[in-house]
């Protein structure tokens, strides 16, 4: 992944579905009786435009598609807040099947059915092909689609869910972040999104703690 153009945007979880996740800044839960909400503090993605300049940043979309996504999305102002929603929509039922997972608990079977419904739609759009020498699934986009962005990340986590990688994720505990990663450490001992922000700030927090004494 290269480095990102605009400083909203932080790839470090190691897969696409779960830095589309994080787009987030802290995730929470709050207990209300016996069900579970959750929370986050601030959105980065405010609309269409949004999703389209993290996808760019993300390598989903090149220069070109962004420019021309977001001509699309000035003509069609409908179709792009309800491709908006819909994205986000997925965004929370991703977080919500990885939360359980985490906590070893099933996911809400209405989230495994929104995330079938977005992996068929991509499949769909989809080629198996032979070329240079090799055997590859291609995607067969209509140009212009506003919701091109959406079938790569909804594939990324049918990958990642149905593979071994998925007892590496794991959540940085960090109560203003909450981020969700895979642990590619070499010993699995990964605790943070990233030592240099969550990291460094619970070293901070405990020496201050450790002053008061």
């Amino acid at each position: 992944m290269n480095q990102p153009s605009d400083p909203r945007w932080k790839f470090i979880a190691g897969e696409l579905c779960l830095d589309f996740v994080n787009t987030v800044v802290a995730r929470g839960e709050q207990r209300i009786k016996d069900s579970i909400l959750y929370t986050f503090r601030t959105d980065k993605l405010g609309g269409y435009t949004d999703l389209a300049e993290w996808s760019k940043d993300a390598e989903i979309l090149k220069e070109g598609e962004l420019k021309q996504l977001i001509r699309t999305s000035t003509k069609d102002v409908n179709d792009a807040r309800r491709v908006f929603s819909r994205a986000i929509t997925l965004r929370e039922s991703l977080f919500r099947i990885f939360k359980h997972l985490l906590d070893r608990r099933d996911p809400p079977n209405t989230d495994i059915e929104l995330l079938k419904r977005e992996c068929n739609s991509a499949r769909n759009r989809q080629e198996f092909v032979y070329a240079s020498k090799k055997f590859a699934w291609t995607s067969n986009m209509v140009e212009g689609d506003l919701c091109c962005m959406i079938w790569p990340i909804a594939l990324s986590a049918s990958q990642l869910l149905s593979s071994d990688q998925l007892q590496l994720v794991k959540q940085c505990p960090s109560p203003d972040c909450g981020w969700l990663f895979v642990d590619s450490s070499k010993n699995r001992s990964r605790q943070w999104c990233d030592m240099r922000d969550c990291g460094n700030l619970a070293k901070v927090r405990r020496y201050r703690e450790r002053q008061k004494k």
